[in-house]
This record gives structure tokens, sequence and C-alpha cells, in this order.
């Protein structure tokens, strides 16, 4: 025992990463304690989670209170506050813990005394402290272990290996220190290739290790079967228990592995409890018996790919016969992680470095496909040997493509297409076309286009590629026919890639239903075949393709699963590009918090890595949501540098897209000169797309902008265009519009009937700030809504409903100007309304109209709304 009183102004402890629960729990212990309470707290964790270090942290911070270390049993002092910290008592003997235990229970009720407590789960005499409060300390996530690795290393390692220290350390503080401390210098900033398996970090696994070793030696021997035979097998996926019986192993010795801890049997499989205990199992097996494991399941494996992996495992040295049997096996239908775990081990037996190189580049390449780029960059890193490799830098460049700057993607794909042969020198420039896209780069993408070779045993790619570097080129009419072409020649089922390709040539020729239907069928393929890492793509592609349809709910519903799968697949690029279409869903069904946040995000990602689609959109979005709101001078500030020419012009896919919203703001916010530009360009753009909306959307710009006499003519006919065409949003967009003209002209109970026909419309597709906005509009022209939210008793009570609206748009800041423009009523009306408001409620200025507003809850307190986003 040790009693000890820490010096003020002490060294404090290294900072605990991802540990704010567990410091927080700490702390509360002792301010109880210095509060002249008691209590205890018991930390419960696998080895090398931080428990000693959290004990030496509250001993830290317990002066002037003194603590005691107990080590070995003993009596504690009988004076005095006191904190007790037992660091893993498992350890101690179990007539020990059960005396200090009792002797904590008789402790008298008003001495002080706080008890801190340790202990390794799974370990014998957790289960004896029941009486605590117990928290159990969990894995570091991925922020916590990276700031850990900053820390230990100050910066220095590469983004690559400290990826792939993370990934092995499993969130295991301890280990990710001794993982980092066993590598050089030149190993940790990337510059030499990492040792595989990765040393360090042996004592813990050795802790880890320490649950089995009671065990009978069957148990043992069926342990570390069950251990090998993970080798061939996906991560989680466990061991089949037949495969193990078939080796030798005893069915017997399952139960007190069971018993112990150590693994779970669960549908005819055996899965280790944690993934170190596998580990620790096959490092602590002397070398023989670990080659003779791999050798007894090699022989009773079925699959000839798994038989050659335990035969990998087995080997001592380079193996070449062996090493090609692997990479000749590592085709379909094997899963692309196995095939990339099997061709990592032919290269791992391969001694001619070109062949290695080769053969790691296609095992990153499978990582990649399977949705797990950290390995895929880790097997990249052991290829320095070959610098110039079209196989390297095309897997580098599109795993860019998913999470990195698009022009370095570019770059890379076009430096790989030059090392390449034809057939992947042809994909290599179709990523590099892809990035120039995401880039916003017209005249890239179709240089990399061009630049295909003519896909003549394709013919759906070739009429793709040869249909876009027409449209690009200005050849609208001869790449739309072949586009065209590119639908009707894609195939059934299966090719998912084809089928995205697909989807999208449709959208450039204005068939948004084929293109639906073409993202619905990768997405199956997908589903069905793979390969993992296209499936947020496929999302992405279908929820883009319902947006244009107009089905924003289902548009919504794909975006969010996309943004989920692109998460798990490391895909922060198409995460990007999902959160634009989330914002755009957002800006219709009337979600502003979520509009903004989803922009916020997208915009976030987009700046960095010079997404130019993900960013227009995103400012689109929340253009349209300042439409809804009814501030058009916001929206056409946002819009007018996206739809003008020039070098601040927004993606040159959507710009166009955007230009009626941009006009129908423009107009509203006296910029008309510019909305007559956008106009006239808009009208070039429709006559030569096949986009159906298009002829609707510029009868309803040319309705904006034509003099009174014409207007209601130029309504009716965007109307009758929309007839035409589906699109229930826009259309509502439309009778919107001419319902505000026709009030505005005083013309009230001819503009009832678009309004009415508005606000269906803006119901049935969930456009609920829009729905608000025709509500509105129909109560000015003296129409009582159904449905709509009656004023509840306040200040407001007296006001008419003109009043109340008025009222409140002056409360959150707007001016007179921008009122009248949200209500469609002259400036003078606001003044007239907001003089009889003031005298109504007994105010004498804005300030106060707004504090009263605030203070009825008629408006959110804006502090505590701020609060609410931090």
């Amino acid at each position: 025992m040790t009693l000890s009183t820490t010096v003020p102004g002490a060294l404090r402890p290294p900072e605990l990463h991802g540990r704010r629960e567990e410091i927080a729990a700490v702390e509360s212990l002792v301010g109880r304690l210095r509060a002249g309470r008691g209590g205890a707290l018991v930390l419960a964790a696998q080895p090398g989670l931080g428990r000693t270090a959290l004990v030496e942290h509250a001993r830290d911070i317990c002066p002037p209170v003194p603590s005691v270390q107990l080590t070995v049993p003993a009596a504690l002092p009988r004076q005095g506050p006191l904190l007790v910290c037992v660091d893993d008592i498992h350890a101690w003997p179990s007539a020990a813990r059960s005396a200090l235990l009792a002797d904590l229970r008789r402790l008298p009720a008003e001495r002080p005394v706080a008890v801190l407590l340790t202990v390794a789960e799974h370990h014998a005499g957790a289960g004896e402290l029941g009486g605590p409060v117990t928290l159990r300390l969990g894995p570091l996530d991925d922020t916590a272990a990276a700031a850990l690795l900053d820390r230990l290393t100050q910066g220095s390692a590469d983004p690559v290996v400290g990826a792939w220290l993370i990934r092995e350390a499993v969130g295991n503080p301890r280990l990710l220190t001794a993982l980092a401390a066993a590598l050089t210098p030149d190993q940790l900033a990337g510059r030499t290739p990492l040792p595989d398996p990765l040393p360090g970090g042996e004592d813990l696994l050795d802790a880890y290790a320490a649950r089995i070793d009671a065990l009978p030696a069957d148990a043992r021997a069926l342990l570390l079967l069950a251990a090998a035979a993970a080798e061939h097998e996906p991560d989680g996926a466990g061991a089949d228990l037949a495969l193990l019986l078939r080796a030798g192993g005893a069915a017997s010795a399952l139960a007190p592995a069971e018993a112990a801890g150590a693994v779970v049997a669960a549908g005819g499989r055996i899965h280790f409890t944690h993934p170190l205990l596998r580990r620790a199992v096959l490092r602590r097996a002397p070398l023989a018996r670990r080659g003779a494991a791999h050798a007894r399941l090699a022989a009773v494996c079925r699959d000839r790919l798994s038989r050659l992996v335990q035969l990998s495992c087995a080997a001592g040295d380079h193996d070449a016969r062996l090493a090609g049997d692997l990479a000749e096996a590592a085709i379909a239908p094997h899963p692309h992680a196995e095939r990339s775990a099997a061709l990592a081990r032919a290269a791992a037996l391969t001694a001619d470095p070109t062949l290695r190189t080769d053969r790691l580049a296609a095992a990153a390449e499978a990582s990649r496909l399977a949705g797990d780029p950290v390995r895929a960059r880790a097997l990249l890193a052991r290829t320095a040997a070959v610098p110039a490799h079209g196989g390297v830098h095309r897997v580098r460049g599109l795993l860019s493509l998913a999470d990195g700057p698009a022009a370095d993607a570019r770059e890379e794909l076009i430096t790989a297409a030059v090392l390449l042969p034809p057939e992947p020198a042809r994909h290599a420039l179709i990523g590099a076309a892809e990035a120039a896209w995401a880039m916003g780069d017209a005249v890239a993408y179709r240089e990399a286009m061009t630049r295909v070779p003519a896909c003549v045993d394709d013919p759906a790619l070739e009429a793709y590629r040869a249909g876009m570097c027409a449209v690009l080129a200005g050849r609208t009419a001869e790449g739309h026919a072949l586009l065209r072409g590119c639908l009707d020649d894609v195939p059934a089922t299966g090719d998912a890639a084809g089928l995205l390709r697909a989807g999208a040539a449709a959208l450039v020729v204005g068939e948004v239903e084929a293109a639906c239907g073409a993202g619905a069928r990768a997405l199956a393929a997908v589903r069905a075949f793979g390969p993992e890492v296209l499936l947020p793509r496929a999302l992405e592609h279908l929820a883009y393709g319902e947006l244009r349809a107009g089905r924003h709910t289902r548009a919504r519903a794909h975006a969010l699963e996309g943004l989920r799968a692109a998460r798990r697949t490391g895909q922060p690029n198409v995460a990007v590009s999902l959160h634009a279409v989330l914002a755009l869903a957002a800006s219709v069904e009337g979600d502003a918090e979520a509009c903004t946040a989803h922009a916020a995000a997208a915009a976030a990602g987009a700046g960095p890595h010079g997404l130019a689609q993900a960013a227009t959109l995103a400012v689109w979005a929340v253009a349209r949501a300042d439409l809804a709101a009814g501030r058009p001078g916001d929206a056409a500030a946002r819009l007018a540098p996206l739809v003008a020419p020039g070098p601040r012009c927004g993606h040159f896919a959507v710009r166009m897209l955007a230009v009626p919203c941009f006009v129908e703001a423009a107009v509203q916010a006296g910029r008309t000169a510019e909305a007559r530009d956008a106009t006239a360009e808009f009208t070039r753009w429709a006559g030569a797309t096949a986009d159906r909306l298009a002829p609707a959307q510029l009868a309803r710009c040319r309705a904006l902008l034509a003099p009174p006499q014409h207007t209601a003519a130029a309504y009716e006919n965007a109307l009758a265009h929309h007839d035409r065409t589906p699109g229930e949003f826009e259309r509502a967009r439309t009778q919107l519009l001419y319902g505000q003209w026709l009030r505005r002209r005083r013309r009230t109970r001819e503009a009832r009937g678009p309004l009415r026909d508005a606000l269906v419309g803006f119901e049935r597709c969930g456009a609920r700030a829009w729905a608000d906005r025709s509500r509105g509009e129909l109560r000015a022209a003296g129409e009582a809504v159904a449905g709509e939210r009656e004023p509840g008793p306040g200040p407001l009570e007296a006001l008419t409903p003109q009043q109340q609206r008025i009222a409140r748009h002056v409360a959150e800041g707007a001016t007179n100007r921008e009122v009248a423009v949200r209500l469609s009523v002259s400036h003078r009306t606001v003044d007239h309304h907001l003089r009889n408001v003031f005298a109504a409620l007994g105010v004498r200025s804005r300030v106060e109209l707004s504090r009263l507003l605030a203070g009825d809850g008629g408006l959110p307190d804006r502090d505590e709304e701020i609060a609410a986003h931090l």
C-alpha cells in the first residue's frame, strides 16, 4: 500500500483521447469526495484500453485529499477523507478481493471515502464487484485513435500508414502506441514499406491470450485451428466448425473454450470474442505448430482458393508455383475481399519485383471493389520497388476519385492510361473523365473521352463515349441519337457500371423515367452481384433521377441509404454528392434546417476536393429554400454567379437547370435585366436539349418577364406545356406564380383557382414550405384554407391575419421592402399595416416588437436557437 499526495503543479498524465465520458465519471467521483461524500466506481475493460491511465488521472486531480494506491491486500487508514485506488483487482486472490470489499462496506457512513477499482473484463473475479457502479471502457473511435497517433508521432505519420496502424490497433490505445513505437521513422513516414505482419504489442497479446492458458490442451488446439481457419475467411465471418472437426479438432473442446469467454459458437461457426484474441492465439503458437495447423486445414478444405491460402500461410519463403496458383484462383465468383487476401498472399510469395507489384496492385483493386480503401492503400504502399506502374496509378486514381481531390484523381488516371495495355487503359480514361465531370471541367472531360479507344466489343459503352463527346462538342442532335442507342444496347442484368452509364445518358437526353429505371436496375445488380464499392454510387444516381422526376420523398430515402453506404465504404466524395441531393430534396419538402445542414456538409467536402457539381447543387438547394421562404433577394444573390457565363459559373451540367429558379428570384428582387439575359441563354439551351420540363420552365420565365397585357396568356401557355409533361412540383410553382400575379393585379377571384391548384400540387409532392406560401396567398385572396393553423392566444390575437404575417416577418428582421416581396404586396401596404401593428400592440420600435413576439413564443429565442445548432 502507498499513501500519496500529488504535489501541486506536477505534470499531468498524457492526454486521454476519446475518454470524455470516463474522465467525467472519475472527476465526478473525486468531486463528491471533496464535497465530503463517498462513492465507488469500477472501470472494466479489455487489456490496453486505459484503465490504469484513468486511475493515474484520478490521483492526479485528487489533492488536497489524500489517495491510497493498494497493490497488495492491506488495512485501510481509519481517519480522514480518502481516495482508494485498486488497479487490476482481478489479479488479487479471491479471498483478498472479498476482504477488501467487506472492509469498504464497513466504513462509517459519515466517513468520506471514494473507491476506484479497475478490472479486466472476462476475468475471474470481475463478477464479484456487483455493488459499485461499473463503467465499461470500449475501444477508441477512429477520430480519437488518430489524435493519439498524431501525438505519439508528432504528426510525422504518413496518412496511409496512420490509417493502417489505426485499423490494426482496433481501437486499443496501448497497442497503437506499441505498433507506432516499433516502426522506423522511414516506415512511419511512408518512405519504406511496412512489415507484414506489423511488429509490436506482444506483451498486450500475451495479456489477451492469458485467458486460454488454463484451458485443456484439446481446447487450445481447437482455438489454434479456428484462428488459422479465419485466415481464408472474410473479416468477422469466423471459422467453419465442420472444417475444424475435419482437420482433427475435438468437438468436446468447444464447451470449455466458450465457458472461458474465448469464443462463441453460432450457426455452425466459431467466432472469437475479440479480434486481438484470435491474433494472440496465432502469434503465441510456435512456428512449427502454426504451420502444422495450416497444413491440416489445407488438407481438408474443399474450396481450391481456401486450400491455397492455407498452404501459403504454412509456406516459409518465396514459392513461385504456389503464388501463381493463388493468383490464378483469385477470380469470380469469390468475393472481392477474399480475392484481395489471396492476391496479397501471392505477392508475398513472389520474388520478382515487377510481378509482385502486379499482384499487389490487383489485390489493392480487389480491396477497393470490396469497399475497403484503407486496406487498398496499405497494399499500394508496399509497391515502392516499381514506381511507374500503370496498375498502381490506376488504383490510386480510383481511390482518389472516391476520397481525394478530383484533379489528383484525373492526373493519376491519365498517367495510368499511358502505362497500361489498351483494355485497362480504356477504363482508366473513363475514370479520368468521371473526375473531370466532378470538377466541372467540360474540356477535360471531352479530352479524356476522346482518347478512349473505340469500344467495338461493347456497343453500349461506345455509344456512351461517342454520344457524350458529341454533346459536349456542340453536336447535340448527333450526341442525343448516339446516347439513345446506349439505352437500347444496355445489358439486361449484371453490369452495374453499364447501367449507371445508361442512367446518365438518359438524363442527358431528357428521359428521366428511363434514368430512374436504369438506376433501379443498377442498384439491384450491385446488391446481387457487387461490387460493394458501387452501392453508394448506384443509390446516388437513382436518388438524383428521382429528384428530376419529382419523387422527392423516394429520392431522400435512397440518398440517406447511400450516405450510410458511402461512409461504410470510405467514399466521402460520394457522400458529398449525396448531401447535395438531400439538400435539394429538403428544399422541396420545406425542411429548412435539413437543407442548410446538408448543403453545408456538401460545401465543406466539395471545396477541398474540387467537386464543382456537388457545390453547384448545394447552392441551388439553399437558393430554392430561400425562394420557398419568401427571400428572393437572397436566392438571386446565390444563383447569379452560377447561372451567368464566366469563370465563377456553376457546373456545366447543372447551370441551365438552375436558371428558372434564378429568373423567378431575380424578377421578384428587381434584377430584371439579369433575368432577361439568363432567359435568353435558357431559350437557346431549351431549343437544343431534350429535357421535357424545359419548354414549360421557359414559358414560365417568359411569363415572369412579360408586359402586363401579355402576362396572363404567357402563364396559360406555360401551364399548357406542363399539362404535356410530368412534374407536379414545377407545375405547382407556375400556378403559384400565376396566382400571385393575379392577386397583385387585384383579380382575386381569378387568383383563387391557380392558388388552390398550387396548394394541392405542393401537398401531393410533400413540399410543405411551398404549400404554406400557397395557403398564405389564398388567405390574402380572401379564401379560408382548411387545415391552416389557427393563431393561438397572445399579443397577435387582436391583429388581422395579414397584420400577423407582417408582424412576424418584421420581428424576424426583414425590412419593409423584403416583407412586401415575400407577401406579394406593395411597400406602401406594408408601411400602413406596420403602423397599425405598432399601435395595436403598444410598441414603438421593431426591437420591441421582436422582444414581444419572442417572449410570447411567436418567435424562436435566437440565443436558444443558436445554441441548439452548436
